[in-house]
């Protein structure tokens, strides 16, 4: 089963060793984290790793069958907006009613990385976590966000609901790379998004605000 939980976990693992041993208060790390993303220093490290993604593909040869694999939650899209509703929490129930929504808007540099492959005529795979009842949904969002040359887009069906991110991942990674499509790279906010074959150059963009596992 997926399950979101505040990145303010990891703070506390990063303080646990110059904090005596315990951690650093709740309230506290989601302050940290939402100033963090206020203050444009999230977008600041967003725009280092695009930067450094498009120096890694500057080597690449792209040919006709040249994939890239996207995540769209925290990768293509941002739901920093929904995470602050709810301060830093989350609800199924909730989080799909935001997502029917449709209205989520582009991280900027990750779209910037999406139009340089679009300028290469990169087949584009956005392959996403959601479940097949916010698929509709998901697709309209993309388009309105900007994403309008969409290949392929994959979401979870009713029979994958259980599977963990990684595996669900890596399964559909093969049965692209099977089918023909030669993933040149992957972008992904989350460590299950890069694990396993057929990934790729791996581009972790950072996310601050929930890990899945």
């Amino acid at each position: 089963m997926i399950k979101h939980t505040l990145l303010s976990a990891i703070f506390l693992i990063l303080v646990l060793s110059c904090n005596n041993d315990k951690p650093i208060n709740l309230s506290i790390a989601k302050k940290e984290v939402k100033e963090y993303y206020d203050s444009g220093k999230f977008d600041e490290e967003i725009k280092l790793v695009v930067d450094e993604a498009i120096e890694k593909l500057k080597n690449v040869k792209f040919n006709e069958n040249s994939t890239v694999v996207f995540d769209i939650d925290e990768t293509a899209l941002s739901g920093y907006d929904y995470a602050l509703q709810i301060d830093f929490g989350y609800d199924l129930d909730s989080w799909t009613e935001w997502q029917l929504k449709a209205d989520a808007p582009a991280i900027q540099d990750v779209k910037r990385l999406y139009d340089y492959l679009v300028d290469k005529n990169v087949y584009i795979v956005f392959l996403t976590g959601k479940r097949d009842v916010t698929c509709e949904s998901a697709y309209n969002n993309l388009i309105e966000a900007g994403y309008t040359k969409i290949d392929t887009l994959i979401c979870r069906s009713k029979d994958e609901y259980k599977l963990k991110a990684e595996e669900y991942k890596a399964y559909h990674r093969k049965e692209l790379t099977e089918a023909g499509f030669e993933i040149i790279m992957s972008v992904g906010d989350q460590k299950s998004d890069l694990v396993g074959e057929f990934t790729g150059i791996k581009v972790k963009i950072p996310n601050y605000l929930y890990t899945i596992h």
